[in-house]
């Protein structure tokens, strides 16, 4: 079966993350959704997303095709289901589409003409970007659970202090001497050649993914999300880092979220609590203006290739936009748009010339070329969100 997974209602919901990828490429857990969907149904997976996209995330349609909707997490008894679709059946939850069986093309689907399955149970949905942190911890025990299975974790070295071992699984290549490893309260997953330098205190859940490192005497609380080739050091709690994106130093990232790319300063700290302990707004692309939240602890939400300079403070629910670079005292603005350069002083606009000369610098340090489909990508993001700069 072609199985295609599609952004769905929530794409704008997700936003600054989705505008440099689709919602099936979100990291929440230990996986993205779409690495989720394909080790679930052992099968690779092809995307409908937003046009500029596309040529970075094609489409392959066949005649016969399982459309999912990517802000729905896999789980047992949904694949199941996914994989029992028979032509014109659709499985909903409410009045939301989960997935179809499909021979049309997108423009034909009528759901008047599909019989129409419940699923009643309970499901993980990543419709607001605040659910990549705050469901972060079910989603870490759930893609444990998955990826650890019938398997047995390299042994846990002697010199570190373990709470909990049984809930702690070790990939091959992985380096941890001297470190402080508490799994009562969720599981610790170690990735592959990854690395926790001596001193740190880790208390989960937490997932290091892939070639990520946690820096002399960390502190890590869960549900923490380090992703691959990430760094991560100082303090950390409830956060969800993609990949290739660095806190390298002390300063405290709390209840926040960093695309791919992402680098903070020395001694950068964002607040997760307003001061009368009110209910956190953020930054709506949608509505343009500022959504309820229903949290009290919310910080930093930071779109792909943005940056800030050392001693960076962000207020509360604070949206930082795609390849901003944010610098000096003070607190800047709740909302920076993309392609913004400047402060608490104000900003100016960052040309794509400038920041594609960065992009290149940063990622051919990690031997990944900064591609013309990459390139193109921004340059539409630039002139979208044109609207928000004073330009």
């Amino acid at each position: 079966m072609n199985y295609i997974l599609f952004d769905g209602p929530s794409r704008n919901n997700l936003l600054p993350f989705t505008f440099t990828r689709p919602v099936a490429d979100i990291r929440v857990g230990i996986l993205t959704i779409r690495e989720k969907w394909e080790t679930f149904l052992d099968s690779t997976t092809t995307t409908i997303t937003e046009d500029y996209l596309s040529d970075k995330y094609p489409m392959v349609e066949m005649d016969e095709n399982v459309m999912i909707n990517a802000s729905y997490l896999p789980n047992l008894e949904l694949v199941e289901m996914v994989k029992d679709l028979q032509e014109n059946q659709a499985i909903f939850k409410d009045e939301d589409v989960i997935a179809f069986f499909s021979k049309d093309t997108q423009e034909d689907v009528n759901f008047d003409t599909y019989e129409a399955i419940e699923f009643d149970d309970d499901v993980l949905k990543i419709e607001h970007t605040w659910d990549i942190f705050s469901k972060n911890g079910e989603a870490i025990q759930e893609d444990f659970n998955l990826l650890t299975n019938g398997r047995r974790s390299q042994p846990i070295p002697s010199s570190n202090n373990v709470i909990a071992a049984e809930n702690i699984f070790i990939e091959e290549g992985a380096k941890l001497e001297f470190t402080t490893l508490n799994a009562t309260a969720g599981p610790i997953y170690i990735g592959k050649n990854s690395e926790i330098m001596e001193g740190s205190i880790i208390r989960g859940p937490l997932a290091l993914c892939e070639g990520a490192g946690i820096k002399l005497g960390a502190k890590i609380y869960g549900p923490t999300t380090i992703g691959p080739y990430s760094k991560v050091g100082g303090e950390v709690n409830n956060s969800v880092l993609f990949a290739y994106s660095n806190k390298g130093h002390d300063g405290f990232l709390g209840n926040s979220v960093l695309g791919e790319w992402c680098n903070l300063g020395a001694d950068t700290n964002n607040s997760n609590l307003k001061n009368n302990y009110a209910e956190v707004r953020l930054w709506d692309y949608k509505t343009e203006g500022f959504a309820r939240t229903g949290l009290q602890f919310c910080g930093l939400m930071m779109g792909d290739h943005s940056k800030c300079g050392i001693n960076t403070m962000f207020n509360t629910g604070t949206v930082v936009g795609v390849s901003a670079n944010i610098f000096g005292s003070g607190f800047p603005r709740n909302f920076v748009p993309s392609f913004s350069w400047g402060g608490s002083a104000g900003f100016t606009v960052y040309l794509t010339k400038k920041a594609f000369e960065v992009a290149e610098v940063v990622m051919s340090r990690r031997q990944i070329e900064f591609t013309e489909q990459d390139k193109a990508i921004l340059e539409h993001v630039f002139q979208e969100t044109k609207k928000y700069r004073r330009e």
